[in-house]
C-alpha cells in the first residue's frame, strides 16, 4: 500500500534531532564524564552525530567503548551499566539547559494549529526524561508516546500505531517525520507517509537519501511545502 501524500490528520515527530535540538545538552555532560576520566575533549560534532542512537552510544563516546558495547543492554556489563547511568543521571540534572526547537519549528507548530491538524511525537526516549525536557521546554501536543507506552520501540512500527490509535484516526491518515533510519523504517511498517529531516542529528557516514523515505525535508518549514501539495 502506497501512503498517501493527501493533507495529513496529524503529524507525529521523533524528538531528539528531529523536533527538539536535545545535543547541547549532551556536549557538556559528555565532556564532562571525559574531564572527570582525564579524557580529551570530542568536538561537538561527535556528540551530536550520536544523540539519535540514545543513552548507550553515548556512553560508548564517552567512556571510550568499543563500538559494539552496550548495544544490548539485557546483555552488558555491570560497569557499562553504571557508567550508562551515571551518563543519565548528568542528563537529567542538565536536561533543559540548552535545548529547543530546531529553528522554524515555532513557525510550522503554529500552521498546524492554525490548519486544525493535530501533532505529537513517537520518540524512543524514555519517559522519564521525555516528560521533563517537554516540561522545561513548555511544549505541549495532542500525543506523546515513549518506549515505555508499548512492548516494542521503534522501528517497530507499534509505537506510531499506538500513536494513531490514541488520536482516534488510521495510521494511513498520518505523516511521521524523523532524523534516523530506524524513524522510516517504523513509518513505512505503520503505513505512514514518511518524511526524513536532513537537518537531524545523521552520522557522518550516513545520509537521508538512504532510507527510502517518502520525502526529504532539509528544513523544518519545509514540512509545510508538502501539505500545501
Amino acid at each position: 500500500m502506497t501512503p498517501s501524500r493527501m493533507k495529513p490528520e496529524a503529524i507525529l515527530f521523533d524528538l531528539d534531532g528531529t523536533l527538539v535540538d536535545t545535543a547541547p545538552d549532551f556536549f557538556a555532560v559528555v565532556n564532562g564524564l571525559r574531564k572527570d576520566q582525564g579524557k580529551p575533549e570530542l568536538a561537538d560534532e561527535k556528540i551530536r552525530e550520536q544523540v539519535s542512537n540514545g543513552g548507550s552510544a553515548l556512553t560508548r563516546i564517552a567512556f571510550d567503548y568499543p563500538d559494539q558495547a552496550g548495544r544490548d543492554l539485557a546483555t552488558a556489563s555491570s560497569v557499562f551499566i553504571e557508567h550508562r547511568q551515571q551518563l543519565l543521571d548528568r542528563y537529567f540534572d542538565n536536561i533543559g539547559t540548552l535545548s529547543g526547537y530546531f529553528p522554524g519549528f515555532e513557525t510550522v507548530i503554529a500552521e498546524l494549529e492554525k490548519q486544525e491538524i493535530r501533532w505529537g511525537i513517537v520518540t524512543n526516549k524514555p519517559r522519564l526524561y521525555t516528560d521533563e525536557l517537554l516540561k522545561k521546554l513548555n511544549i505541549q501536543c495532542d500525543v506523546v508516546i515513549c518506549p515505555d507506552d508499548v512492548s516494542k520501540a521503534k522501528p517497530d512500527p507499534e509505537p506510531l500505531l499506538k500513536a494513531a490509535e490514541i488520536l482516534g484516526l488510521k495510521a494511513e491518515q498520518c505523516w511521521y517525520v524523523g532524523d534516523h533510519i530506524r524513524d522510516i523504517q517504523a513509518g513505512k511498517a505503520a503505513e505512514m507517509f514518511t518524511l526524513a529531516a536532513s537537518f537531524g542529528y545523521i552520522e557522518a557516514d550516513d545520509s537521508a537519501e538512504n532510507w527510502q523515505a517518502d520525502a526529504i525535508i532539509e528544513t523544518p518549514e519545509k514540512l509545510l511545502s508538502f501539505i500545501k501539495l
